[in-house]
């Protein structure tokens, strides 16, 4: 009778340790079937570029930047990325222009004084390229632009993102009346960004 009743104990208590073990490994596999990735504000850099007749280009450099990545490491589908600039923190070498920049002609950030880049939801097959479609919203408009983005490991909790983008500035009204013209001030913006995301 006894040797049934440790058999039986026995039987119990594997069961009872399979049961733990299975409620344990299911959070775990969840949690990691999506990775949010978020900026590092302390290093990451947004530059654009505008080329200018007769002169040296127009450059700056966006400081202010907040944004996160999430990816389904699953199926690589429902995958995003929002940015957004504080566009009114901005070096440039044209100092004297900047106050210019800033106004109602150009930026006008006193309006709007946030530039977001979305991707929404996009697809990968390759993690270290990624070609994609992005939302890029300026001055209350919002534009598809096309996105190449290269993604640097660096160590597991932390990638460097490197990309570029080329929008018109007319289609966001960036530079009105005389600065409209694009044949000294040319129309296309070109947008390079160095960001340095870790995981959370």
């Amino acid at each position: 009778m006894k040797k049934q009743i440790t058999w039986l104990d026995g039987i119990l208590k594997l069961f009872k340790y399979l049961i733990t073990v299975f409620f344990f490994f299911i959070p775990i596999s969840f949690s990691h079937a999506s990775d949010r990735w978020v900026l590092d504000k302390s290093l990451s850099t947004i530059e654009f570029e505008l080329p200018v007749l007769f002169a040296k280009n127009v450059k700056g450099t966006f400081n202010t930047i907040e944004g996160f990545v999430e990816l389904d490491v699953i199926k690589k589908e429902n995958n995003k990325a929002i940015f957004s600039v504080q566009i009114d923190n901005l070096e440039m070498n044209y100092i004297k222009y900047k106050d210019l920049l800033l106004s109602n002609i150009f930026f006008d950030t006193k309006k709007f004084p946030l530039a977001v880049i979305d991707t929404k939801k996009f697809s990968y097959d390759n993690e270290k390229e990624l070609k994609l479609d992005a939302e890029l919203t300026l001055k209350g408009k919002s534009e598809i632009v096309p996105l190449v983005i290269n993604v640097t490991r660096l160590a597991d909790e932390l990638v460097q993102i490197q990309s570029e983008l080329v929008f018109s500035r007319s289609s966001f009204e960036v530079g009105t009346g005389q600065w409209s013209n694009t044949s000294i001030l040319k129309d296309k913006v070109k947008i390079k960004t160095n960001l340095f995301l870790f995981r959370e």
